[in-house]
């Protein structure tokens, strides 16, 4: 009697598991396997091994060699449904998006939410994050965060805490990469210094909605529409992650539902932002000795209490590496609250639909109230200690004069400007341009103008 190899049993056992689930896969599995990874067969997918790609089709005890022949469109069509199964009922779906400004034809094996973030990821404006201040200067320190770290730190936090939630997080990826894309030279200083020049000119400067301008104009990339074409949803995610707009005040962003919460996804990243910087900015601020040991304990109750369980594991080990220890607890101890809080807070509303997130009166992601109480604390020690430290403070006066000179000499001489924001300062108010022009500069970039036009150090 024939035997049946361990590898063709496998194969015909998840044969049988889709013709018994009825898996529109019934028909196109193949006898063809090698344990090297060629194929025996013509064109083939190649392994599908347990875990994500085999969960994607269906297989309960899916073998490791697998290999499968799709017909055009059957691999999207899987993944599609793939999704839908993942998600949680008060996520945001890809396939109830209200899609792009600019239609475009699906791709055959990325969902539009992850078209967003590749194209995000291959920006202009994503790349000059690197050169961009968080809250050191590159000068500083090269080890310190920069825009575009924190950015990427964001992202990490922001999936595993999507995921745990059962959210999208195609989405939640591609917000949290683009969450900071508007953000101009000199931290959030820089954010107030452009807007307190704006007003002079009875107009505001706020970093979300430049960028989506940045997204929407600035960024010139394709020739079948302006800027990226992303999703409605992440257009929408870019201007109400962390703050929500009076419909009255901003008749220009009518389009986006300023009398909604936005969704879930769009919700969590200003909360995995604010645990990302203060993380990452005590973390900096100990390895630049401007906080120490003793001043961080003092003054933060829970990274005490969580370095004193360290001491006692590991007696021996360095100062740093216990505060490294610590730091990556105390880290934890906010993500694992932010999840447990939020999924408590949507059962004690019985959040169940999409629909109702929107109609919440309030946002529904949050940290649960201890842990927001301590987590003001740690923003206030921040702010008192790192923030205003006289080190810090002189690189960012440094940056602003900068600013506030270049947007003078830009406002008398707007030939100056690069031909393409000179020809937008035709059609629009020439301070506007301006503005939009310093907002895109690189830290580097805006203290080499400053030299070139006005002198002085670059």
């Amino acid at each position: 009697m024939r035997r049946t190899s361990p590898v063709r049993s496998q194969v015909l056992v998840c044969r049988d598991e889709v013709r018994r689930t009825g898996c529109p896969l019934h028909g196109f599995l193949t006898n063809h396997y090698t344990r090297a990874g060629a194929s025996a067969g013509g064109s083939l997918l190649g392994p599908w091994v347990a875990g994500g790609a085999a969960a994607l089709l269906g297989f309960r005890n899916p073998g490791p060699l697998c290999y499968i022949r799709f017909p055009g469109g059957f691999l999207r069509k899987t993944m599609r449904r793939h999704d839908r199964c993942q998600l949680a009922p008060y996520a945001m779906p890809v396939e109830k998006s209200q899609g792009r400004r600019y239609p475009e034809p699906p791709h055959p094996y990325r969902n539009d939410y992850e078209r967003d973030r590749d194209r995000i990821v291959h920006a202009r404006a994503f790349r000059r994050l690197e050169n961009k201040t968080q809250v050191f200067t590159r000068r500083y320190s090269d080890h310190f965060r920069n825009r575009l770290t924190h950015t990427l730190e964001v992202a990490q936090i922001s999936r595993t805490v999507a995921k745990a939630l059962g959210l999208n997080t195609d989405l939640v990826e591609a917000l949290a990469l683009v969450h900071d894309v508007g953000h101009p030279p000199g931290g959030h200083s820089g954010e107030s210094e452009l807007d307190r020049l704006m007003r002079q000119h009875h107009d505001v400067f706020d970093h979300n909605l430049h960028a989506l301008r940045i997204v929407e104009f600035f960024e010139q990339k394709y020739a079948e529409f302006p800027g990226l074409n992303l999703t409605f949803e992440v257009r929408e995610g870019i201007i109400k992650h962390s703050r929500d707009y009076l419909p009255a005040a901003h008749p220009e962003l009518r389009e986006y539902r300023l009398d909604e919460r936005p969704p879930l996804e769009a919700q969590l990243i200003d909360v995995a932002d604010e645990i990302a910087y203060n993380c990452a900015d005590l973390d900096d601020g100990y390895e630049a000795k401007l906080l120490t040991l003793s001043a961080i304990r003092e003054s933060l109750p829970l990274f005490d209490r969580i370095y004193r369980a360290m001491e006692m594991k590991y007696p021996a080990a360095k100062e740093k590496l216990k505060f490294n220890e610590a730091l990556k607890r105390l880290m934890d101890k906010l993500v694992t609250d932010l999840i447990e809080s939020t999924r408590r807070r949507l059962g004690e509303r019985e959040i169940h639909s999409l629909h109702q997130v929107r109609a919440c009166r309030t946002r529904l992601v949050a940290l649960g109230r201890q842990t927001t109480e301590e987590n003001k604390t740690m923003k206030a020690f921040l702010y008192a200690r790192l923030y205003s430290h006289q080190n810090v403070n002189a690189e960012r006066k440094r940056l602003i004069g900068c600013i506030r000179s270049l947007f003078a000499y830009y406002l008398k001489h707007p030939r100056s400007l690069p031909a393409f924001y000179f020809d937008q300062s035709q059609h629009e108010p020439v301070h506007r341009i301006v503005c939009d022009y310093i907002a895109g500069m690189t830290d580097h970039y805006l203290l080499e103008q400053h030299g070139k036009l006005l002198g002085g150090e670059r």
